[in-house]
């Protein structure tokens, strides 16, 4: 599956793409987690690619990744929004229009950093039309929830001492209060980052990951 890029901001940006084994599918954009468009990115978008769905990841740290805590912090601390609201409004685009894509409606989803950034994309750009977010964290702002034209899907470990379940709970009640339909998910005794099985933090939950992994299969069908 190819390195690509796509138009954005009157340039280019870079991503990975992978395509589904018979050529078309269901278009999603992958957001990354802080540590940047790494291996296990790529890997999800592969994943995607074999259960039917057109997936491409904007790099947003334009070949930049870590595997240390604290620079991965920082990367994410100074990342530009303007710059990375750009790269996922064309992301999206470039999927809607792209020859393998089936229809012209396009789903979001993101894990930590990248699930705040899935929900900024579908704010950022009305052609997303189901989002999901794996425990949602987004330190530069507040995406405009009422822009979010699709449903919104969450994902979040009971155990997570990044994203209490408090401060999902929130979160949920915000988004729907700017009349977003959006149904958050928890996963008893799940810490943060429990979808990655590559995570250095030792939280990987295999049943987590499984059990929301196909409830976020079925519902990007479903939307899409």
């Amino acid at each position: 599956m190819p390195d690509v890029t796509f138009p954005s901001n009157g340039s280019t940006a870079p991503g990975y793409l992978a395509i589904p084994p018979d050529g078309h599918g269901l278009p999603i954009v992958v957001l990354q987690e802080w540590w940047g468009l790494e291996d296990h990115i790529r890997s999800v978008c592969d994943r995607l690619a074999s259960n039917g769905f057109l997936a491409l990841a904007p790099d947003l740290y334009r070949g930049e990744t870590t595997i240390q805590p604290d620079e991965a912090q920082q990367k994410m601390m100074a990342l530009n929004m303007d710059e990375a609201e750009r790269d996922m409004r064309g992301a999206v685009d470039f999927l809607a229009e792209h020859e393998a894509a089936e229809g012209g409606r396009v789903g979001s989803l993101g894990f930590c950093l990248g699930g705040g950034l899935s929900v900024w994309a579908a704010a950022a750009n009305p052609k997303v039309a189901a989002t999901v977010t794996y425990y949602y964290v987004m330190p530069h702002g507040t995406p405009d929830f009422a822009a979010i034209r699709g449903p919104v899907l969450g994902h979040f470990g009971t155990a997570d001492e990044f994203v209490p379940v408090d401060a999902a709970r929130d979160l949920e009640r915000s988004m729907r209060d700017a009349g977003v339909e959006v149904e958050f998910e928890f996963y008893e005794g799940a810490g943060h980052a429990f979808f990655n099985d590559t995570n250095r933090l030792g939280t990987y939950d295999e049943a987590a990951a499984l059990r929301s992994w196909h409830r976020t299969g079925d519902f990007l069908r479903d939307q899409l």
